[in-house]
């Protein structure tokens, strides 16, 4: 059976399918926001208070507070890294690299939760250890930093905090930078209660509190960034729905072959065989497809194959058959 072609997307790629017709088009998705002053200022704000925190962490002997400081290093890294992989997201696609580079952005976000959940073992080992030989804490330090620490990740987690729903990537600078905020109002808390009670067991106490919010809130995020970087559906996404829309074409007597993935923590692709018997070429019912696609579901990349369904089975139609 012959195929026939029709591009009308914002950018040419080529596809090879082996019969119908194909129709590859471009909803009206919007780029990722830049947030390149955000990470600028949220880099540079935090850098300086992981060092400030470390250097009062050892003078209090504090390991709550130096605790406190090897998860905002490791936020630092985080955002250096969102930063980068948004960077190479938005860069144009070559003929090797069809979809461009906008998977880092994924990676980015998968590498950030392995690296908190590594660094949060060793905050745990050392507060475990703390708890059994506990040590004297200068609790007028600890509640002097740790509040300095409020002020920053707080005022930073506010510069990504609209950027938080649509975007994997930000997200997780966000959710970082807001439980961080939230770990400094619990050691200022324990600094205050261990200068009026010298309870010297609540320091490493409030560090595997500490830890546990770090597992909490990152393990959402190691979870869903592995769902995509797997090519899993983006849990916003109802792939039943999906399916029961392209069903409901004008024309459209089944739909198989369906795949949706993430192409980046922001962009989502579609791929779907139509079988339109008669129906011909319909070039504008697909871009009102596209359209509908990124309106209703946030599918801003979609490919269509229609088939005419006249006796010859393709040999994708099983859902066994990937």
């Amino acid at each position: 059976m012959p195929s026939d072609h029709a591009h009308h997307d914002r950018h040419d790629h080529g596809h090879d399918h082996h019969h119908g017709h194909d129709h590859h088009a471009h909803g009206h998705g919007h780029a990722p926001a830049s947030f390149g002053a955000a990470f600028a200022i949220g880099i540079s704000l935090n850098f300086g208070f992981v060092l400030l925190e470390t250097a009062y962490g050892l003078i209090a002997d504090s390991i709550a507070l130096v605790a406190d400081a090897g998860h905002n290093l490791a936020d630092v890294l985080g955002l250096v890294l969102a930063w980068w992989a948004t960077s190479l997201a938005r860069k144009a696609p070559s003929a090797r690299r069809t979809y461009g580079l906008k998977r880092s952005s994924i990676l980015a976000a998968l590498v950030n939760a392995v690296v908190l959940l590594v660094g949060v073992g060793g905050i745990a080992v050392e507060a475990g250890r703390r708890l059994g030989a506990p040590a004297a804490v200068d609790g007028t330090i600890v509640v002097w930093v740790a509040g300095v620490g409020i002020a920053i990740n707080g005022f930073t987690a506010y510069l990504f905090m609209r950027g938080g729903k649509g975007d994997l990537n930000i997200r997780g600078a966000f959710l970082h930078l807001a439980s961080d905020a939230a770990v400094s109002l619990g050691v200022v808390l324990a600094g205050l209660v261990i200068g009026y009670t010298g309870w010297l067991w609540l320091d490493p106490a409030v560090s595997l509190v500490i830890a546990a919010i770090i597992v909490i809130g990152t393990w959402s995020l190691l979870r869903e960034s592995l769902d995509l970087a797997l090519d899993a559906v983006p849990t916003r996404i109802d792939p039943v729905k999906v399916e029961a829309f392209l069903r409901d074409l004008p024309g459209v007597v089944a739909v198989h072959d369906l795949h949706i993935w993430a192409m980046s923590t922001t962009e989502t692709a579609l791929t779907a065989h139509l079988v339109r018997p008669g129906g011909g070429l319909d070039d504008a019912l697909l871009d009102d497809a596209a359209d509908a696609l990124t309106e209703r579901f946030g599918i801003a990349h979609s490919t269509f194959q229609v088939e005419a369904g006249d006796g010859v089975l393709c040999r994708l139609a099983s859902p066994k058959v990937v």
